[in-house]
């Protein structure tokens, strides 16, 4: 279908679930930009349930055994080491997205903290989610770093002052009026923006309670903002990446590892020396391996993550290899091992006792709430979306995410053929 000239807003509102959508829906730019259009109640996401995985199958149509990007972090990732070396930029995946081939078929792309964007070559105007790395860095010099042109740095520098180190929702304030600026400016065919101020309640004070009510009213302004600033003709899709679930207790199984001689200490009191590492994906872990064509290695960590789940205490419900990993959840990686949590339990990366230790908000992975679990568990998130290109009124009652590009893509009017996904047609004119 010809769309030429519509745009398309795509705001992804972090660990928004479809229990939130009865009281969302209720609030006024809600019902004035989305109510009656096309909508996804349920989405099924991807394994493992974690933001910067699931963005990239997001942009991409993919799943991560394909796209590239297994976690949040860089891996393997020894908890010792700072700072914490975050997946920021484009080249680590491996597979087209949206921008790459929007920009192909002729349209201009803009993202605004859309994750694994940095330096991204096919997108126009970008502002990674990227924050300062160092003392005295500036937020413009930062973005720079990530590939933001000086065309955005007058917009950056107008509202530097919301950005308040990365606090929620003052964060989330900063990149939506940096997006509400981009679309006033420079008419991007297509904008990705991804606030988490609701991610971020969840992980705080649990997934649900009134503390969600704020984070709701906040996003119902940004999408009365960001449409105040869009023309006309704009499309407007609102969806989400992940739920989360209540935990009861962080276990660090590194600390079972080093047990059992597979983590040792460093005498010089520095990075440990390892032969097995677990690595956090809050709840679900991953276990690297240092030389992973070490058979007698492989099979000591196999047996014991196998004893550690027969025992029932230790916080998993299945261990999978690598090869099943690949073969039952689309998830690929140079891990060995995935453990899959009890549905109480996170998972922490710490090698020194205590090997059981409670909530805490420092880190999302440890937080009241979280999630990295199978997409089979928990609350769901959503996908809604108005305007020229999608039918009004129509309804799904479960998708899923890796659907989501080929469907923006066909409703822009090209396709993603190397996508796993496909387009949700019922939801097009």
């Amino acid at each position: 279908m010809s769309t030429a000239r519509q745009t398309f807003v795509v705001l992804s509102a972090d660990a928004l679930v479809s229990e939130d959508m009865a009281e969302l829906s209720a609030m006024p730019n809600f019902r004035k930009y989305l109510e009656g259009g096309a909508r996804v109640e349920k989405v099924v996401s991807i394994y493992p349930t974690i933001t910067y995985p699931c963005h990239t199958t997001m942009a991409t149509g993919c799943w991560p055994d394909r796209h590239g990007i297994p976690g949040n972090l860089k891996s393997p990732y020894l908890s010792v080491k700072s700072p914490v070396p975050w997946i920021w930029e484009h080249d680590a995946v491996k597979v087209p997205d949206l921008f790459d081939l929007a920009k192909k078929a002729g349209y201009t792309t803009a993202a605004v903290f859309w994750p694994c964007t940095g330096n991204h070559p096919s997108i126009d105007h970008l502002i990674d989610e990227y924050w300062t790395q160092r003392p005295g860095q500036t937020l413009v010099e930062a973005f720079r770093e990530m590939g933001t042109g000086e065309d955005l740095v007058p917009i950056i520098e107008r509202h530097a002052h919301l950005m308040r180190e990365r606090k929620h929702p003052y964060c989330d304030d900063f990149m939506v009026a940096c997006a509400a600026d981009i679309l006033c400016e420079f008419s991007p065919d297509l904008l990705m923006i991804h606030p988490a101020n609701i991610d971020g309640a969840r992980h705080g004070a649990g997934v649900f309670g009134p503390h969600i009510t704020k984070t709701l009213e906040d996003t119902d302004r940004w999408i009365g903002e960001l449409m105040e600033a869009a023309p006309e003709n704009t499309n407007f899709i609102l969806t989400s990446d992940h739920g989360q679930m209540d935990i009861k207790r962080v276990i660090h199984i590194n600390v079972l590892l080093a047990d059992a001689g597979l983590i040792r200490p460093s005498s010089a009191g520095g990075e440990p020396e390892w032969d097995a590492w677990c690595q956090s994906g809050g709840m679900s872990a991953c276990v690297y391996l240092k030389d992973q064509d070490d058979r007698a290695v492989y099979d000591k960590t196999y047996a014991l993550l196998r004893h550690l789940c027969e025992e029932g205490v230790y916080g998993i419900s299945r261990v999978y290899t690598k090869e099943e990993a690949v073969r039952e959840e689309h998830y690929g990686g140079d891990f060995s091992f995935v453990l899959e949590t009890d549905n109480y339990t996170s998972f922490g990366d710490h090698y020194v006792r205590p090997l059981v230790t409670g909530a805490d908000n420092g880190d999302y992975r440890k937080g009241r709430a979280t999630h990295g679990y199978l997409p089979s568990k928990g609350p769901c998130p959503v996908f809604y979306a108005k305007g020229p290109a999608f039918r009004s009124g129509a309804s799904i009652a479960e998708g899923r995410l890796v659907d989501e590009a080929p469907t923006i893509a066909r409703a822009m009017g090209f396709e993603m053929p190397d996508a796993d996904g496909v387009p949700m047609t019922q939801l097009l004119k």
